[in-house]
C-alpha cells in the first residue's frame, strides 16, 4: 500500500487500539498539520502530502495505527519544529487509509488530548514524547445544563441550514451522549478560525469548554435565521415579480382582444395614465409634446425587465417638471422696488440706480406689450466687485421686488462643458447641465437667475464652459436654448439673468460682450458703519437670539472694529467680528454671569483680543526713497509701498517683489526717465555709472502687475538719488512714458478708497482721470486732496518735501547718511 518506512531505531511502547489511559510519557509519530484542528471523540478525513507526513502515517498504520497531531502556528512553515506547533493537540487511531500520486489520505479517530513534551527524532519521520492532558469535570449540576442547551441549539442550527454529517447529526440529536465527546463534536463542526479552535481544543474545563462552543454556536444560529430571511424575502420579491410580469401580459393580451388601445397606441394602465396627465398639465406643446408621448410609447412596448425603462421614465420625469408654460407675475412696482433696495442695501448708490432703470424699461416693456410688434431682449446684468460688497444679496433683493423666483448658480471652478449644457442621454447617469436643473428649482420660466462667480470657470479637454454659456446669456438665441440630455428647445428669453464676479478681465470677451457691467466698489469707514449699525448687527442679535436682552454696541465700539479688526473692501470680516461679540456675550448669558449692556471699545478688545491692523500711515514718517502706491485687485483697493535703495556698483537695475513683466517695464521707464533728466534732478551725467539700483515692492509673496504704479516708482527713485523725502500721506498712481507724461489708469475709485481707508491725505492720478471724480463717494473727496498731473514733475512737487532742486549734488555714489546729513 504505497510508500512503507521503516521505524527508527528508538522502539514505540505498545499502545492498545483502543487507548488506555497514559499515565506518562510515551514516544508517539508526530504529524503536523495546517489549517485545522483534529478533536477527541470525532472522526475526521485528513490527506496528507508531505515526505514526513507520508513516512509517519504509513508507519504507524503498519504497527499500532496510533499518531499525534498537532497544529502549526504558521501554515506556511514547511518543516516544522516543535517551537513552530501549538503544544496541545491530539493522539489518534487511524481507521481508514487509501494512497493516490504523491498524497495518503487517511480516516481519523481522536482520542485524547495530549501535550508535546520534546520531538526526539525527526527522521524519516518526527517522533514526539506526549503527555495526556485529563479532563477536569467536576459534579456541578451546571454541565448537564449547559449540555442540554448546547444539543437544543444544535438541532436548532441544523434546521437552519448548518451542514454536518449525517451519522454525526443522528448521533448527536438522539441523545444520550455524554457531554466531553458533545463539546468536542460540536466544537470540530463550528465555522471559525484555527486560532480559536485551537483554544477550544487547549480548554481542559468541561464547563467553561461547553459555554465557550455555546457562545459560537449562537453566533452561528443568528447568522443562519439573517440569511434565512433574507433569502425569503429575496425569494417572495422574485415570485412577486414573476407573478406582477405574467399578469402584465395577461392584461395586455385581454386588452388587445377587448380593443381597448387608445389611437396613439399607448397602453392604459395607472402609471402610464399618470404620466400622460403629467404631459398634458406641464403645458407641453408641439415637437415637446410629441417627443414626450413618443417615449411614453416606447416605454409601454418595453419589457419589464428591459433596464432602459429606468432611463425613460426619469427623462420623462424631466421634461414633465420642467416650468414650459409657467410664469410669475412679474409685477413691477418702482417704489416698492425701491424701497427693497433701500431698505435691504446701503450705499452702492450707482448700481442700485441702474438697476432700477432696468427695471423700469421692464415694467414699460409690459405695458406697451399688445401695441409693440415685437419684444425687445433684455439685458443681461454683470455685477462685478470686491467680495463681501453685496453682489449676490441685492439679487435676491432684485427677485422680491419682482416677486419672481431666484435660483443661483455658482460656477465657480467648473471646467466641463457638460455642466452647462448637460450629458448625453447615452451615459450612464446622465443629467440635464445647470440652466435646466436651475430652471426646475424655479418652476416658473421668468426667474430670477444668478451665475455666481463668473470670473472663476476654468478652460481644459473637457471643453469651454463660458462658450456654452453664450447660448444661453446672447438674447438673439436663448429662444431655443439646447441642452444635451433634453434635446429639446427650452425658452431662457424671460428669465433674468445677472451674472456676478470679482474681476472683469479674466470674463472671455464674447460672453462679457453680452452682458452690460455694474461696478460695485468698496465701502468707506462711513458706509460700513451704517452697513454694520443698521443690518449686521440686529441681524447677529437675532441669530443669536439676544434682541430680548436689549443689547447695543456704541459708536465708538464698532468704529474699533472696522477700524482695529477689518481691512476689507466688504462687510464679510466686520460681520465675522460682530458675530464673535455676540458669540461671547450669548456665552455669558447662558452661563449666568454679568455682562455689558452696552459693548465699548474696553469689551470689543476684551472679546477680540489684541488689535490686528493699525494705520497704514499714520505711524510712518516721511522717508527717503519709499513712496504710497494705489493698485486694484480683485478684492478691492489696495495700497502697496515702493522702496529704493542705492548702493555701489556699475549702473545695475535690480527689480524684486514679485512682479510681472508690465510692472518691471515701468521701473526700467522710470529708471530711463531719471538719468535722462540727470541735470533737472542735480546729478552728474555719469552718476549711474557708479551705482547699483535695487527697487522692492514688499508683500513679495504676493504678485503685482500693472502700469499704473509708474509715478511711485520714478518719486522713489528721485528721493533715493536726490536725498528728498516723500511725504507719507501722499498717494500716487499713473503710468509714464520716456518723456515724463503721466497717462491715465483705472480704477481710480476702488483706489481713493483703499487710500482713505489706509489715511492718506493727498492723492496725485493722472490728469485724464479727472472726469472719474464724479463716481467717488462723497465722505472720500471730502477728506482727501486730489492732485491732478499731467507731467512727471507735477507729482514731484506734490510728493517731496522741497522742490524743485537748489542744489547740484551728487558727483559719485554717496552713502545716504551722508546724504541725510548734507539735506
Amino acid at each position: 500500500m504505497g510508500l512503507t518506512i521503516s521505524r527508527p531505531d528508538c522502539r514505540l511502547l505498545n499502545m492498545s487500539s483502543n487507548l488506555k489511559k497514559i499515565s506518562e510519557l510515551r514516544r508517539v509519530p508526530i504529524v503536523p498539520v495546517r489549517g485545522s484542528v483534529v478533536f477527541p471523540h470525532t472522526d475526521t478525513l485528513l490527506s496528507f502530502g508531505r515526505t514526513k507526513s507520508i513516512a509517519a502515517v504509513n508507519s504507524a498504520f503498519q504497527e499500532d495505527k496510533l499518531i499525534a497531531i498537532f497544529t502549526q502556528k504558521d501554515p506556511r512553515t514547511a518543516n516544522p519544529e516543535l517551537e513552530d506547533l501549538h503544544v496541545v493537540g491530539t493522539v489518534a487511531t487511524i481507521t481508514q487509509m487509501m494512497s493516490t500520486d504523491g498524497e495518503i489520505h487517511t480516516l481519523i479517530r481522536g482520542q485524547a488530548r495530549v501535550k508535546l513534551v520534546e520531538i526526539i527524532a525527526h527522521n524519516p519521520f518526527s517522533i514526539g514524547m506526549v503527555e495526556e492532558i485529563p479532563e477536569k469535570v467536576d459534579d456541578s449540576p451546571d454541565i448537564a445544563v449547559l449540555a442540554k442547551k448546547l444539543q437544543e441549539l444544535f438541532k436548532r442550527s441544523i434546521n437552519l441550514g448548518k451542514q454536518a454529517e449525517i451519522m454525526t447529526v443522528m448521533k448527536l440529536v438522539a441523545g444520550g451522549v455524554e457531554p466531553i465527546e458533545l463539546s468536542d463534536q460540536i466544537a470540530s463542526l463550528l465555522e471559525i478560525k484555527t486560532a480559536e479552535k485551537q483554544k477550544l481544543l487547549e480548554e481542559i474545563k468541561l464547563k467553561d469548554r461547553l459555554k465557550a462552543v455555546l457562545e459560537y454556536l449562537a453566533k452561528e444560529v443568528n447568522a443562519l435565521e439573517v440569511e434565512r430571511t433574507i433569502s425569503s424575502k429575496t425569494q417572495k420579491r422574485f415570485e412577486d415579480q414573476m407573478k406582477k410580469a405574467m399578469l402584465r401580459e395577461k392584461k395586455k393580451t385581454i386588452e388587445e382582444e377587448l380593443g381597448e388601445m387608445d389611437e396613439g397606441g399607448e397602453i392604459t394602465g395607472e402609471e402610464f395614465r399618470e404620466y400622460k396627465n403629467k404631459i398634458k398639465l406641464s403645458g407641453m406643446t408641439g415637437i415637446i409634446k410629441e417627443r414626450a408621448i413618443k417615449e411614453l410609447k416606447r416605454l409601454g412596448e418595453m419589457s419589464p425587465n428591459n433596464p432602459e425603462g429606468a432611463y425613460i421614465r426619469n427623462y420623462l420625469d424631466w421634461l414633465c417638471d420642467m416650468p414650459w408654460s409657467k410664469l410669475s407675475s412679474n409685477d413691477v412696482a418702482m417704489k416698492k422696488a425701491a424701497k427693497v433696495l433701500d431698505d435691504e442695501h446701503y450705499g452702492i448708490e450707482k448700481a442700485k440706480e441702474r438697476i432700477l432703470e432696468f427695471l423700469a424699461v421692464m415694467k414699460i416693456k409690459k405695458e406697451n406689450k399688445k401695441k409693440d410688434k415685437g419684444e425687445s431682449h433684455p439685458t443681461i446684468l454683470c455685477f462685478i466687485g470686491p467680495p463681501g460688497v453685496g453682489k449676490t444679496s441685492i439679487g435676491r433683493s432684485i427677485a422680491k421686488a419682482l416677486g419672481r423666483k431666484f435660483v443661483r448658480v455658482s460656477l465657480g471652478g467648473i471646467r466641463d462643458e457638460a455642466e452647462i449644457r448637460g450629458h448625453r442621454r447615452t451615459y450612464v447617469g446622465a443629467m440635464p447641465g445647470r440652466i435646466i436643473q436651475g430652471m426646475k428649482t424655479a418652476g416658473t420660466k421668468n426667474p430670477v437667475f444668478m451665475l455666481d462667480e463668473i470670473d472663476k470657470i476654468g478652460t481644459d479637454f473637457r471643453g469651454d464652459p463660458s462658450s456654452a454659456l453664450l447660448e444661453a446669456l446672447d438674447p438673439e438665441q436663448n429662444r431655443e436654448f439646447s441642452d444635451h440630455y433634453l434635446e429639446l428647445p427650452f425658452d431662457l428669453s424671460q428669465v433674468m439673468f445677472i451674472c456676478t464676479g470679482n474681476m472683469l478681465d479674466t470674463i472671455p470677451a464674447p460672453l462679457r460682450d453680452r452682458m452690460e457691467v455694474i461696478t460695485f466698489p468698496g465701502y468707506t469707514e462711513a458706509e460700513k458703519f451704517q452697513i454694520a449699525k443698521k443690518f449686521l448687527w440686529p441681524k447677529q442679535l437675532e441669530v443669536h437670539s439676544l434682541v430680548d436682552r436689549k443689547l447695543n454696541i456704541s459708536e465708538k465700539g464698532l468704529k474699533e472694529v472696522i477700524n482695529s479688526y477689518t481691512r476689507e473692501a466688504g462687510v464679510r470680516n466686520l460681520e465675522r467680528n460682530l458675530a464673535s461679540i455676540a458669540r461671547k456675550v450669548a456665552r455669558m448669558v447662558a452661563e449666568n454671569k454679568k455682562y455689558p449692556k452696552n459693548v465699548e471699545v474696553k469689551n470689543v478688545r476684551k472679546f477680540l483680543g489684541s488689535k490686528r491692523f493699525t494705520s497704514q500711515i499714520a505711524e510712518k514718517k516721511n522717508e527717503i526713497g519709499m513712496t504710497t502706491g494705489l493698485s486694484v485687485t480683485p478684492y478691492g483697493g489696495e495700497i502697496l509701498f515702493i522702496e529704493v535703495s542705492l548702493m555701489p556698483g556699475k549702473g545695475k537695475l535690480t527689480l524684486t517683489g514679485q512682479l510681472g513683466d508690465v510692472m518691471r517695464e515701468s521701473a526700467k521707464a522710470a529708471f530711463t526717465w531719471t538719468r535722462s533728466h540727470y541735470y533737472d534732478l542735480g546729478l552728474k551725467e555719469n552718476f549711474s555709472e557708479n551705482i547699483d539700483v535695487h527697487i522692492h515692492v514688499p508683500e513679495g509673496a504676493v504678485p503685482k502687475d500693472g502700469p499704473s504704479a509708474g509715478v511711485a516708482i520714478t518719486t522713489a527713485l528721485v528721493s533715493a538719488l536726490t536725498g528728498i523725502p516723500v511725504k507719507r500721506d501722499v498717494g500716487m498712481t499713473g503710468e509714464i512714458t520716456l518723456r515724463g507724461r503721466v497717462l491715465e489708469i483705472g480704477g481710480l475709485k476702488e483706489k481713493s478708497i483703499a487710500g482713505h481707508r489706509a489715511g492718506l491725505t493727498t492723492i496725485i492720478a493722472p490728469k485724464e482721470n479727472k472726469k472719474d471724480l464724479d463716481e467717488i463717494p462723497e465722505a472720500v473727496k471730502k477728506d482727501i486732496k486730489f492732485v491732478f498731473a499731467e507731467e512727471v514733475s507735477d507729482a514731484l512737487k506734490v510728493a517731496l518735501t522741497s522742490w524743485p532742486i537748489k542744489i547740484k549734488t551728487v558727483a559719485k555714489y554717496t552713502p545716504m547718511s551722508e546724504v541725510l546729513m548734507a539735506n
